[in-house]
């Protein structure tokens, strides 16, 4: 299937039909954030970008669970074609590549834990998948936020595990690397960040 704004929206659109929920405006946030920061990135495709972005989710389209929309949306995007947004699928939630950091619940079976284990063991990520991990942890449902606004509202709902400081740790050594090609704050490329973190 043709990878493009057509198909990757009508692919989101469907998937909110499936199982509505705040995830569907966070996607488009997380898609939105891509496409701001990816466009002062020469490497890197803004379209593309916020493809990945528009996608990283769409798992959820399969019903409400943890770390089974990662498989899903793998699958999903892999019965597609869409093979580097699927990787992402998987690799938005391992900043650190090792499956042990997980904070949310492995709701699948023993052979697809087996199979995101090695696929996140062994994944090569590029900038793609490090802007998403970083996009991600810059949308709330209702809009742009700081990081650390977000990574207080993921803690709230999933509680603190042995992983979370490190995975923040992680993130922000994300954001500096993009700052330091965009030679610009992430935060001044995000409208409405300040009255959305602050409200």
């Amino acid at each position: 299937m043709e990878f493009n704004r057509q198909t990757v929206e009508r692919a989101l659109e469907e998937a909110a039909k499936s199982n509505p929920g705040a995830w569907v405006d966070h996607s488009r946030y997380v898609a939105q954030a891509c496409k701001n920061i990816a466009v002062r990135c020469k490497h890197l495709s803004a379209e593309q970008a916020y493809f990945f972005g528009l996608l990283h989710d769409i798992g959820r389209y399969a019903g409400v669970g943890s770390e089974k929309h990662l498989i899903d949306g793998y699958r999903y995007c892999m019965e597609r074609g869409w093979e580097k947004a699927a990787q992402i699928c998987i690799s938005h939630a391992f900043m650190i590549q090792d499956i042990e950091t997980s904070i949310g619940v492995f709701d699948v079976s023993d052979d697809d834990y087996r199979f995101m284990k090695a696929f996140v063991a062994n994944a090569v990520y590029d900038d793609y998948d490090r802007l998403v991990q970083l996009c991600d942890a810059l949308a709330m449902p209702t809009g742009f936020c700081i990081l650390e606004k977000r990574f207080v509202d993921v803690t709230i709902r999933y509680g603190v595990h042995p992983a979370t400081i490190d995975r923040w740790k992680k993130i922000l050594q994300i954001q500096a690397l993009f700052e330091k090609q965009i030679k610009c704050s992430i935060y001044t490329l995000l409208p409405g960040v300040v009255e959305n973190s602050f409200r």
